[in-house]
């Protein structure tokens, strides 16, 4: 059964600064069996995402995954979280990522990607008009926005303190 449907306009908030990480893969070859493996197989990536739901501790707010985990949007509560959960040997990561090397090592078969964005509080937002909880909706908690709810009056005090530090005598 699909999740309902959040009828009318939504809005998501997130306390305090956050990271939003984007993780992708390609395979460059015809080889998609071999390209899946390189991965780690059809559970490589869910299975740290699962872990990761499974420990909040870990820092791992909320993400959705996007053709078949051809890109994972993911939100963390901090960088140290993600960078945390990277290196440490006792998470699925970093295994995980010694066996992409060592596996693609001479080749170009299978290709990932990441980028990682420092946000800070209050410097984002997020509009869902009759939409199934998604993206940051599923990282923060959902609110309700009036109908004349508009971008500009949304990120207005962003946008001050953006001009704030303008005014700042620079050396």
């Amino acid at each position: 059964m699909a999740p309902p449907i959040n009828a009318g306009r939504w809005t998501a908030d997130v306390e305090g600064d956050f990271v939003v990480f984007l993780l992708g893969a390609k395979p460059n070859s015809f080889r998609l069996l071999r390209s899946l493996k390189d991965l780690g197989g059809a559970r490589g990536l869910q299975k740290m995402l699962d872990h990761l739901m499974a420990h909040p501790e870990k820092g791992l707010l909320g993400y959705d995954m996007y053709g078949k985990g051809a890109l994972t949007v993911q939100y963390w509560r901090s960088f140290e979280h993600l960078e945390a959960f990277a290196r440490n040997d006792d998470d699925p990561h970093l295994e995980a990522w010694r066996n992409y090397v060592r596996r693609t090592k001479g080749t170009t078969r299978t290709g990932i990607w990441h980028e990682t964005y420092l946000v800070r509080a209050g410097a984002y937002e997020a509009v869902y008009g009759n939409m199934r909880t998604v993206g940051l909706g599923k990282a923060g908690t959902l609110r309700s926005l009036a109908d004349a709810s508009t971008s500009r009056r949304r990120l207005r005090h962003v946008a001050s303190a953006a001009h704030e530090s303008d005014d700042v005598e620079r050396p």
